[in-house]
């Protein structure tokens, strides 16, 4: 069925430097027509958002081209000028979609061949165990496309695993200064190797014979992760001063039961498209990703705090809502919500989240309750910026938390939601629990946002500071606030200067400090200068975007133009293209247009029809002994004294009151009493997950008792367990 061995993409390399939570990296790409007429090859590929591509060159036979910047509709014009008039061109650009790029060979002969190259640096976001992640995606799902709108993905060649006909190597270079503990991944990795004795330099590569049926995706565990850094630039071509770039982990008092008390509207988005009956990893025994999504829910209907509203969406071409508008959190409410969620079902077809999304923030939110939006979905979608948009217009009414689920999941909808939102995002791919990344999620929406966030600068004489990023208007505990600025100087390289993140929670005030000095930062090459560039050329487009008027918006689109070109950056607005000027006959007959393919993405694409159909039967409601535990507890917090209760203790009744002691005179207190010891003593390495059942559990036991401290039953309880 799947005939590609003429494809002119042959192999891909890939060196990745990380120093400290920056990559850069940089991407080889070996192309040969091995056919008899001259071929136009179009590679589409995924990036990972916010990725800033800054260095673009091919060379043809051994002969480099010059690779320029340019306004994309004119190197689009370039680019259709040189092929017809017999000439070989490159063009690097943005699709529609913010986190899929186009690269397209023109006019390649029979018989040759042509490398490309191109450079990239990137954040590294944080994991809930602090690792970094990053992410080299590989997989490009075919994208959900409203109707009346073309689909960047559909012409996307799709082959079996396996026979993908070019290779990948991946080689990753790491730095730290505070020393790196260990590195996983997804998928098969060689041997990591230090470089140094004191752990501070390592080399990780990819094992031969990557399948592309994933995102590779590189877990960094460093040493001390919380420490505050920064990276100290000289001036350069792309900035006129030099730049500093600082890393702060602002951190606040963790939650206790009192957190519970906290108000809130919580509203559920979950992505019930064809493509969430995908297993979330390659082995067939695990579980779907709608599962995943399922047992999540159930965890989180457990663990809302009491006094707070709720609903539950459901959305794939269409969508459905379990209340008309949110409901009080109620034991009744309770119980309708988890009897709905464990027959979800993964049938709704595409992924239209637009709709959803606009009848949610068209109804009012309920004063004194703020609402807070968790969206689950395996992000499919082609309207990524339209659905970003209508976020960022309902920023003031709500904060938006994504999970992008399974390895293809749009890094542009995922990250671009929550941004908008003031949120947060988080992946969860092949390996990953979801339950304790959406727990941490929670953890974040639970306290009042922190506010009146301000950064103070104190330098040294002569050192001025014009910052390049704004000030976050949203924090989380423990989590990454990156910030950017040009310094003037003429202050020695043995000068320092003190930058610190002052914020307000709950009244009280709080402040994240780091010193820096202004020596050069060996390492960086750059990145700062670029990262920084990206910055500003986000605010522009936020800007843009928010403009009313059409001159002001066409001024500010110059502006982006201008920086992108000045920085070598491509933007939505700019591409690259390079072209190859020798004489050539110009082409009298269309070239044949070869889509390089990719991996499949799911397992459904290319499903029987049968097969398909017997998926959609009710999914298993086996849930492990936790979540069974969990679903057990009321909506107060409590447990009751029942016989299920007493089969998962695999105990009876009478055995568990014979030990009851005599302190205790409610049956529904020494139960919850017990559940929260089985917590503690057998799943104690899943604490992030049952964290907030716990805290409602404690909170309950002591407003029904009165007692300060519950550990001086401990010792009788784990005797009976």
């Amino acid at each position: 069925m799947f005939h590609f061995l003429n494809m002119p993409l042959k192999s891909i390399t890939v060196e990745v430097s990380i120093s400290g939570f920056i990559a850069d990296v940089s991407t080889t790409l070996c192309y040969e027509n091995n056919k008899c007429n001259p071929v136009e090859a179009v590679f589409v590929f995924p990036m990972e958002d916010g990725s800033t591509i800054y260095d673009f060159h091919a060379e043809i036979g051994k002969k480099s081209i010059d690779v320029m910047i340019k306004d994309k509709q004119k190197a689009r014009e370039d680019y259709d000028d040189a092929i017809s008039s017999g000439q070989q061109a490159f063009l690097l650009e943005k699709t529609e979609i913010p986190d899929v790029f186009r690269l397209s060979v023109g006019s390649l002969s029979a018989g040759q061949k042509a490398t490309l190259s191109l450079s990239y640096v990137t954040e590294l976001p944080v994991e809930a165990d602090d690792a970094l992640r990053f992410c080299l995606p590989t997989v490009l799902c075919p994208r959900y496309t409203p109707q009346g709108t073309t689909s960047v993905t559909k012409g996307v060649p799709r082959v079996p695993f396996g026979s993908i006909p070019y290779t990948l190597s991946l080689t990753c270079h790491l730095v730290s200064p505070n020393g790196i503990s260990n590195v996983k991944s997804n998928s098969a990795l060689m041997p990591l190797e230090y470089l140094s004795d004191d752990k501070t330099e390592a080399k990780v590569s990819l094992s031969p014979g990557f399948q592309f049926d994933r995102d590779v995706v590189l877990l960094i565990y460093y040493n001390h992760p919380h420490q505050p850094t920064y990276s100290f630039l000289p001036k350069g071509s792309l900035m006129r001063d030099p730049v500093i770039m600082i890393s702060l982990y602002p951190e606040f008092p963790e939650l206790t039961e009192q957190s519970l008390s906290i108000k809130g509207e919580f509203i559920f988005l979950v992505d019930l498209s064809d493509s969430m009956l995908e297993k979330m990893n390659g082995d067939p025994d695990s579980d779907m990703r709608i599962e995943s999504a399922r047992d999540t829910l159930l965890l989180l209907l457990k663990s809302l705090p009491l006094d707070c509203h709720f609903n539950i969406y459901g959305f794939g071409s269409d969508f459905q809502h379990l209340f008309s508008n949110s409901v009080k959190y109620s034991q009744m409410t309770m119980k309708s919500a988890m009897k709905e969620v464990k027959s979800l079902h993964a049938n709704f077809g595409g992924t239209n989240i637009l709709a959803p999304l606009r009848d949610i923030f068209g109804k009012a939110c309920i004063p004194g309750y703020p609402r807070q939006l968790f969206v689950f979905t395996d992000g499919e979608v082609e309207n990524t910026q339209e659905v970003i948009n209508e976020v960022k217009k309902n920023a003031s009414s709500h904060r938006c938390f994504t999970f992008g689920i399974g390895d293809g999941a749009s890094t542009a909808l995922i990250k671009g939601m929550a941004k908008a939102g003031s949120g947060y995002f988080q992946f969860i791919s092949r390996k990953d629990r979801i339950q304790p990344k959406v727990m941490k999620s929670l953890q974040f929406a639970l306290p009042p946002a922190v506010t009146n966030i301000k950064l103070n600068w104190h330098l040294p004489n002569l050192v001025k500071v014009a910052p390049i990023s704004e000030t976050p208007h949203v924090l989380f505990n423990g989590q990454r606030t990156v910030l950017y600025g040009q310094l003037k100087t003429k202050a020695n390289k043995n000068a320092v200067g003190r930058a610190s993140l002052h914020y307000t929670l709950c009244g009280k005030e709080y402040k994240s400090e780091i010193r820096f000095g202004l020596k050069i930062d060996k390492h960086c090459r750059l990145t700062a200068h670029r990262l920084a560039a990206k910055v500003l050329i986000n605010e522009k487009e936020d800007e843009r975007f928010l403009s009313s008027m059409k001159d002001k918006s066409e001024t500010i689109k110059k502006e982006i133009i201008k920086i992108s070109t000045e920085a070598g950056i491509i933007t939505s607005l700019t591409a690259f293209i390079a072209v190859h000027k020798e004489k050539h006959k110009a082409i009298q007959q269309p070239m044949v247009i070869t889509h390089i393919p990719l991996g499949k993405c799911s397992s459904l694409y290319f499903l029987n029809i049968l097969i398909y159909v017997k998926l959609h039967i009710q999914l298993c409601l086996d849930f492990d002994n936790l979540l069974k535990l969990v679903s057990f507890q009321n909506v107060d917090g409590s447990w009751n004294l029942e016989d299920r209760l007493m089969t998962l203790l695999s105990k009876t009744e009478q055995e568990v009151l014979q030990k009851m002691p005599a302190e205790i005179k409610d049956k529904s207190v020494w139960a919850t009493f017990l559940s929260l010891l089985w917590l503690h003593g057998f799943n104690s390495n899943r604490k992030d997950e049952w964290k907030f059942v716990a805290l409602k559990a404690v909170a309950w036991i002591k407003a029904q008792t009165g007692m300060m401290c519950l550990t001086e039953f401990s010792p009788k309880v784990l005797i009976i367990l």
